[in-house]
């Protein structure tokens, strides 16, 4: 498929480019990546509330929940239960740090590889845990595989891809990781019915799987243009640019690369130097959008639907139906962020999403509070409880198309080469630090605040849309090596950009901007 792009960033190039099967099977075989970490997301919160589970690393919790005169709110609270959660999470966000630098000297593809072989060990402790040391160490090496997939990934993704169809090539990261929850929910479904304690074990024990399809697929994909550029393979990184584009005709998108790359290299001390003024647009940005991804409320649903679900009244085997369905709604939707983003851009996805996932939080929090109020008792009929459902699936659809894919896309493609790496550490460091803090006090502030807890997460949905509206530009057909233009063109951004950064002057700019 042959074609352009036309951007409505002055000043921003078009480069010619075709389709090629090769950048998309490239793509979708990085987009592995995200498998990884949505097995994790899936598995955990089905494999908690099995029985046979809780039996044998979790007896107090087993007692509280089967108890005829405990709060419903509280049934599943406990520090060391959520810590088998959140303990991934403190992992991958210190091994992201530590996967800047291997992303950036050795390949995206080597970084790749390395967290599939983490993962693929840690599954085996999960798999085979006689107590609670060994979950906990297989948890902390699935995170450290967790962290070095969400660092480099996304940006091979958006290195490879047509400045044009970034953000769907991108958002196959978010359908992958959607995937695997899927694909976790409906092994769970059929594992919790086993006897004994092959159950769980399986369940656990199968996250090998996605990790060895990453490790084959880091071994089989060629590394990115940018990434060879930047280690000094330019005949390679030009060889292969004309291959993903389809043309031999390349020569301005890969000056612009080398151009980038010779910016790149001036910049000795990237972690210091994203501090500097230029690049505050960025660092705020890789901060505040995954902050505001994970206090959407969303891995509430993600993590403990099945414990969320038993919750609301309904009974283990229905609590993990739900959860499946909840989690094909997400898989479905996720397809329309990657058919509309390239379309209709960043902006209106985040916006739109925003404001489905505020109404549905706002609809949740007050049918929980009149069913079960403050102290916890009374009974659920079976109309309101598919309604509940109903909700949760609109407000899982809205974040399935805005903050799930853009979470990722957006950080990945606006920061230049030569603080790339950092910006994306930052950003999987920032996303797994409060991706932790959930996970560890979700269920302690559902015992505490009760249906106010939906309230909650609803505040923070409203000062993310509205954050966005100000301050995100749009990014849609940009190529990452002028993406420059974009923040100088901001309202509020454009104080920070130099003018030699976008190579021309500022009354040019201006005068193009108006």
């Amino acid at each position: 498929m042959a074609g352009g792009f036309v951007s409505q960033t002055p000043g921003v190039r078009n480069y010619n480019y075709k389709l090629t099967p090769k950048v998309f099977a490239t793509c979708f075989i990085g987009a592995f990546g995200g498998l990884i970490f949505g097995y994790d997301l899936g598995i955990s919160g089905g494999v908690t509330q099995m029985e046979p589970f809780l039996k044998e690393f979790f007896p107090y919790v087993y007692k509280k929940k089967n108890s005829a005169h405990e709060n419903e709110y509280c049934r599943f609270d406990s520090q060391l239960l959520t810590l088998f959660t959140s303990s991934l999470y403190v992992a991958a966000l210190i091994s992201s740090l530590f996967a800047s630098t291997i992303t950036r000297v050795f390949g995206r593809k080597w970084s790749m590889f390395l967290g599939g072989l983490t993962f693929f060990i840690g599954s085996a402790f999960n798999g085979f845990a006689q107590n609670i040391a060994m979950l906990l160490i297989g948890r902390i090496l699935l995170g450290f595989g967790v962290g070095f997939a969400n660092q480099s990934v996304p940006v091979y993704l958006s290195e490879m891809a047509p400045p044009n169809l970034r953000g769907a090539f991108n958002n196959g990261f978010q359908v992958a990781i959607i995937f695997g929850i899927v694909v976790a929910t409906i092994i769970n479904y059929f594992t919790a019915q086993m006897k004994g304690n092959i159950g769980w074990r399986i369940s656990l024990g199968l996250a090998c799987v996605p990790a060895m399809m990453i490790m084959i697929g880091a071994i089989i994909l060629p590394d990115t243009p940018n990434s060879l550029i930047e280690r000094g393979f330019t005949e390679d990184a030009k060889k292969m640019l004309q291959s993903i584009r389809g043309t031999s005709e390349v020569d301005e998108e890969f000056q612009d690369l080398i151009d980038a790359s010779e910016e790149s290299k001036q910049v000795k001390h990237p972690w210091k130097n994203i501090l500097l003024p230029r690049y505050r647009p960025q660092l705020i940005m890789t901060c505040f959008i995954p902050f505001f991804q994970q206090l959407t409320g969303i891995n509430v649903i993600t993590f403990y639907a099945p414990v969320l679900f038993q919750t609301l009244g309904f009974g283990s085997k229905a609590s993990l139906l739900s959860a499946m369905v909840t989690g094909i709604i997400e898989l479905l939707c996720t397809f329309v962020s990657v058919f509309t983003v390239d379309r209709f851009g960043r902006r209106v996805l985040f916006l739109q999403g925003g404001i489905q996932m505020l109404i549905s939080q706002i609809a949740i929090g007050v049918m929980i509070g009149v069913k079960f109020g403050t102290a916890g008792t009374g009974n659920i009929g079976k109309t309101d409880a598919n309604l509940i459902v109903a909700l949760i699936c609109i407000y899982v659809a809205g974040f399935a198309w805005s903050w799930g894919p853009l979470g990722w896309l957006v950080p990945s493609e606006i920061s230049p080469l030569e603080i790339r790496s950092a910006a994306q550490a930052i950003n999987v460091a920032v996303n797994m630090f409060f991706t932790f803090l959930v996970a560890q006090l979700f269920l302690t502030m559902l015992c505490h605040m009760k249906f106010g807890l939906f309230f909650f997460f609803a505040v923070f949905v409203f000062i993310m849309t509205i954050f966005i509206y100000l301050m995100l530009p749009e990014t849609k057909n940009v190529p990452i090596e002028e993406m420059n233009r974009v923040w100088k063109a901001h309202w509020f951004w454009g104080r920070f950009i130099p003018d030699e950064a976008v190579g021309v002057s500022a009354a040019e700019m201006q005068q193009k901007s108006v």
